[in-house]
């Protein structure tokens, strides 16, 4: 299967999400917290193969960024429904303030996404020190909301 068919996939499972209440989204709550930290994971893995070439661990491969910074864009908008209702003591990672500050969260996990969506857009300018701003402020809008709500 290629990166696009994966991508019309996530896309398309994304907007049938998005189209329902959270609660109807998941049979058991033990499914939506299993999808989020799937999301989170892949999200990880794909900014970890930007950052490897952002570091210099690896050359610079302007077709490899993009296709990882897609992954991240599409995926960054998906954990967000499966915060929801009995997933609060299901996950030793994420924190009670998630739903104590549901405002604050849902504003930091839109500007994750945000962030991602501008990696995305760096990322089609083929250029390296463009990929790099980028990488750093989506990491860092990462780890704003991780500093907050995640255990370590």
């Amino acid at each position: 299967m290629s990166l696009k068919s994966i991508c019309t996939a996530l896309s398309v499972a994304g907007l049938a999400l998005a189209s329902v209440p959270a609660s109807a989204q998941f049979s058991r709550p033990e499914d939506a917290v299993r999808y989020r930290q799937s999301a989170m994971s892949l999200m990880n893995a794909h900014m970890g193969r930007i950052g490897a070439m952002v570091n210099g661990r690896v050359p610079y491969n302007g077709a490899a960024a993009l296709e990882n910074a897609e992954v991240v864009a599409l995926v960054s908008r998906l954990p967000w429904s499966a915060f929801g209702p009995e997933t609060d003591k299901l996950s030793r990672r994420a924190k009670p303030e998630i739903w104590t500050e549901q405002a604050k969260f849902q504003q930091l996990g839109e500007k994750a996404t945000a962030e991602a969506a501008r990696l995305l857009a760096a990322a089609k300018t083929q250029n390296l020190d463009n990929l790099k701003s980028a990488f750093q402020a989506t990491v860092n809008s990462c780890n704003a909301c991780h500093d907050d709500y995640r255990n370590r």
